[in-house]
């Protein structure tokens, strides 16, 4: 299996299953923000936000 492969998978499972990913990327937000300093939670909704705007932008391609 090559890289291309491994690409290839993750694409299929971001367009099939993008809404759990995207649930579990809240979650993980969620529980890091729950172990860090406050001043730090801008910095991951802004993380989280832009990961799950590309797996949106994934399931529209």
């Amino acid at each position: 299996m090559g890289l291309g492969d491994l690409v290839g998978k993750a694409k299929d499972a971001l367009e099939q299953h993008g809404d759990k990913v995207s649930d579990g990327l809240e979650k993980a937000g969620d529980f890091i923000k729950s172990k860090t300093p406050d001043n730090i939670d801008g910095h991951v909704d802004k993380a989280v936000d832009s990961a799950q705007d590309h797996i949106a932008k994934q399931q529209k391609n």
